[in-house]
């Protein structure tokens, strides 16, 4: 019977761990992370889901007959942007798989 003991607080402790799981991933999904390309000539803004929230042209850089350079520059701000929630969301919510079988996927 003394291993039911164990078990028991090893069940606590991951129902605790599991809460704080939870609210990191409350906390991540509500941050908003932005990024530029083209020295801030595009801005692209998501949030910690990995949503896109707000896309920001400069006016002076849309050219009619370099569409490519925008299309470019506005993939570049994209892929940093989610490049960031990535970063965040692996340092976030890592601490909690560290030391578990396939720990480390978020």
């Amino acid at each position: 019977m003394k291993g039911m003991g164990n078990m028991g607080n090893m069940m606590k402790q991951m129902q605790k761990m599991q809460k704080k799981m939870m609210k990191a991933q409350e906390e991540l999904f509500e941050m908003e992370f932005e990024a530029t390309a083209g020295g801030g000539m595009v801005t692209v803004k998501a949030n910690g889901k990995k949503e896109i929230i707000d896309v920001e042209i400069k006016e002076e850089v849309v050219d009619p007959d370099d569409v490519e350079m925008l299309q470019d520059l506005v993939l570049a701000a994209t892929n940093d942007v989610l490049n960031q929630v990535d970063e965040k969301s692996n340092a976030t919510m890592g601490q909690f798989t560290k030391g578990l079988p396939g720990g480390g996927m978020f």
